[in-house]
C-alpha cells in the first residue's frame, strides 16, 4: 500500500464519560484533527463479544432467534455474547454456545475480527466455527429468552436475499461459511479437550 496514515489521525485533547452502564460506557471526547482544528467524537465503549458459527455434521449451522429491544423486533443470529472482563476470547466463544444453545463443540476455528459499528463503538466481533457438536442443555442468563434453531445454508441465503436476515455478525459468518466451503477461504482447526 505504501501510505501512512498521518494525515488522517486525530488525537485526544479531552474526554468526558456521558454515561457509565452495567457494561457500556458512552463517552464524548475532543480530538484534534489532522488540519489543526478540533471535533467531538461520541461513543460507546464496549468489552467485545464473539459470534459462533456452529456447523452440525448434517451441514445446517445452529441459530438463535432472540428479541432485540433496541429494534423492537426478533433477529435471527449466530449464537453470540459479550466477553467478561479477563476471559479469553476462545473460553468466550465455548461459554456462549453452551450457554444460548446447549451444544459443545470437539473443533474449533477462529475466522476473523470485525467492526459492526466503528463510527460509534469500540465493539469488535471474533467469529468463531464449531464442529463436532454434541447437544446438551442450554444455560440461559437470567432474563434471557432465545429459541434454538437448525438452518441450512440455502435458507440463511434465501433470509439475506429477501433482506430479513440483518444482523451484520450473522451475514458475515454467513459469508464465512460459504466461502470456506467453496474452498476459498480457510480454517485452521484445533481439537478442543474441554468443551
Amino acid at each position: 500500500m505504501g501510505q501512512t496514515d498521518e494525515g488522517l489521525r486525530e488525537t485526544l485533547q479531552e474526554e468526558q464519560t456521558l454515561l457509565q452502564g452495567g457494561f457500556l460506557t458512552v463517552r464524548r471526547d475532543t480530538v484534534g484533527l489532522p488540519d489543526g482544528t478540533s471535533a467531538t467524537r461520541e461513543y460507546v465503549v464496549h468489552p467485545g463479544a464473539v459470534a459462533v458459527v456452529p456447523v452440525l455434521d448434517d451441514g445446517r449451522v445452529v441459530m438463535v432467534r432472540q428479541f432485540r429491544y433496541p429494534l423492537g423486533q426478533v433477529l435471527l443470529e449466530f449464537p453470540a455474547g459479550k466477553i467478561d472482563p479477563g476471559e479469553p476470547v476462545w473460553d468466550c466463544a465455548r461459554r456462549e454456545l453452551r450457554e444460548e444453545t446447549g451444544y459443545t463443540a470437539h473443533e474449533w476455528a477462529r475466522a476473523c475480527r470485525i467492526h459492526n459499528a466503528a463510527a460509534y463503538s469500540t465493539e469488535g466481533i471474533e467469529i468463531w466455527f464449531a464442529r463436532g457438536l454434541e447437544p446438551g442443555a442450554q444455560a440461559l442468563d437470567p432474563g434471557e429468552f432465545l429459541e434454538v434453531v437448525a438452518m441450512s445454508e440455502d435458507e440463511l441465503d434465501r433470509l439475506a436475499r429477501a433482506g430479513e436476515l440483518t444482523d451484520v455478525k450473522t451475514l458475515v459468518g454467513l459469508q464465512w461459511l460459504r466461502q470456506w466451503r467453496r474452498g476459498e477461504w480457510s480454517l485452521s482447526w484445533v481439537t478442543s479437550g474441554n468443551s
